[in-house]
């Protein structure tokens, strides 16, 4: 993953090679225990200023996955290879 974008308070802010099911971990736990807490982010383009959200029970926040090239690419190799799988499968029959 190339970096994580999340969408708070109407500005948008970036997590760099981020691990998007840690993030959702974090922001699930500070819901579950309906306790918020501070997750760094980055903010601004080019040379990111460092940033921290709080996130919690009634505070609206999204995450948006940006994917590097290498898995916009694998995809692109997977896409292909299951419609080969299906083409070969409409021949058969």
């Amino acid at each position: 993953m190339k970096r994580v974008n999340i969408m708070y308070g109407g500005a948008q802010y970036s997590v760099g090679q981020a691990d998007v099911e840690a993030i959702k971990a974090a922001i699930e736990e500070a819901f579950a225990t309906n306790s918020p807490r501070w997750i760094r982010v980055n903010f601004g383009e080019g040379r990111p200023q460092p940033a921290d959200v709080l996130v919690g029970p009634g505070i609206p926040v999204s995450i948006i996955p940006i994917p590097s090239d290498d898995d916009v690419a694998g995809d692109a190799d997977e896409r292909a290879e299951v419609e080969a799988r299906r083409s070969t499968r409409v021949d058969e029959v």
